[in-house]
Order: C-alpha cells, then structure tokens, then sequence
C-alpha cells in the first residue's frame, strides 16, 4: 500500500477503502483487512455506494486472510466476479552478488521522458497518464527508476521502491519491437542490484498468473510464489 499509494483512502469497520481516479485495481479498491462489527452486508452495500457516488466499479483486493472469513463467499452470492488472479512472489537478496548490469540507467527521480515512455510502451489512455504521474509522486519510500534506451529512446523501464528491508519491483515494461533482447533481464538485474546495495535484503513482485513470459522470467530469476489475490469486481 504504502508502495503504490492511492490519490485519497478512507478506513471503515477494519476495512481500507482507496482511490485514484479509476487508475489501476489496485488503487482503486477495497482492502478488508482487519475484523469488524458492522453487519456484512451492510458493509458491502455502503461500499458499493461510494464507488457508485464516484463513477467507480465497485472492487474488493481478496486472499485467504481477508477478514471476515465469508467475505468471498457472500460477494461471490451477490455476483460479483473474481478478476486478475495474481501472484506474489518474493526472492532472497542475502546471498549471492548482485551487479547493475551494463547499458541500464538508474535515477531516483522520475522524469518527463520516463513518463512518457511507460505510458507509450504499456497503453495508458491519455485521461489516466495524470493520475500514474501523481501515484508515483506520492510514493514516499525511497524508490528507483530504471529504463533501457536504443537510438535515444526509451525501449524498456521499471520502478523499485525501497521499504522495510524490501525492493519492490513495479511497472516492468518493454516495446513490443524490442522484446526478446533481454532488456527486461537486465532491468530486474539492475533494480535488484540497486535495493541491494541500499539495504534490501529480499525483493518481492507481483505478476498475474496468466502472464506467461514475465512467470518464466521470474521463475529464472529465483522469485517464488507467497501467496495470491484475486479481485472480486461488481460493475
């Protein structure tokens, strides 16, 4: 949470409501994380009001921890539909020797150029490029920004943020024309690098688990599963 914070988040009954403008699920949905004393369904039905009040499908961040323990069961009855199965997984940073490779620059401070580059590369709709901007103004860990450029332009990028002993590694992406060089090795070997010489002594990420290619690299690389979410979303 505290890695890709949300524009505006509100706690209710044990239960973290966030939002950002309709960019990603992840900041744009309910975190039930703690017990609560609130009648269930009034709880779903008072959130599903106030994403309604905001132009926002309703949307729940599950695992097998969320509290209460029927929650996915009852969304499940009142038909709201498990989306984006994902996986994450951590890897051990405290063995081995970890190199910035070649060819890879690394600034702390995010730019214009970068910006333009992710949205480019991964599809951002002109009406949420804002809203990506000012997520990752708002994260207040320490954190990295990585890119790969060919020709002068930028063919492939990714975020660390540092926190707590970790390196999380966010928005790996490459250009369609430039994948299968290994640009997205070299960046995971250079944001792993980066958190482990400023104190991380594991890393962790988080890929769908219908994401095929970024599972074998991650696979290769030594990340392993922890455990899962799924998302329950009522439009």
């Amino acid at each position: 949470m505290s890695a890709w914070p949300a524009m505006q988040s509100m706690t209710y009954d044990g239960w973290v409501l966030r939002f950002a403008d309709g960019y990603t699920k992840r900041a744009n949905s309910v975190y039930p994380l703690y017990p609560s004393e609130i009648n269930l369904d009034e709880k779903i039905k008072f959130c599903a009001s106030f994403y309604r009040t905001r132009g926002l499908p309703t949307v729940f961040k599950m695992t097998h921890a969320s509290a209460p323990a029927d929650l996915d069961p009852r969304l499940d009855a009142l038909g709201y539909r498990i989306d984006s199965p994902t996986s994450v997984q951590t890897l051990d940073l405290s063995n081995g020797k970890q190199e910035i490779p070649g060819g890879v620059d690394l600034t702390s401070n995010d730019t214009e150029i970068w910006h333009e580059a992710f949205a480019r590369m991964n599809n951002v709709p002109p009406d949420h490029r804002a809203t990506h901007e000012n997520i990752l103004h708002a994260i207040m860990p320490d954190k990295c920004y990585a890119s790969i450029s060919v020709d002068g332009q930028i063919v492939g990028c990714g975020l660390g943020v540092l926190q707590a002993g970790y390196i999380g590694i966010f928005d790996i992406v490459i250009d369609p024309d430039h994948r299968g060089w290994g640009h997205a090795t070299r960046l995971m070997g250079a944001l792993l690098a980066w958190g482990k010489g400023a104190g991380a002594n594991a890393s962790y990420l988080q890929v769908m688990r219908n994401n095929a290619p970024a599972l074998r690299l991650y696979g290769k690389l030594g990340f392993q599963e922890q455990y899962y979410y799924w998302y329950r979303i009522k439009r």
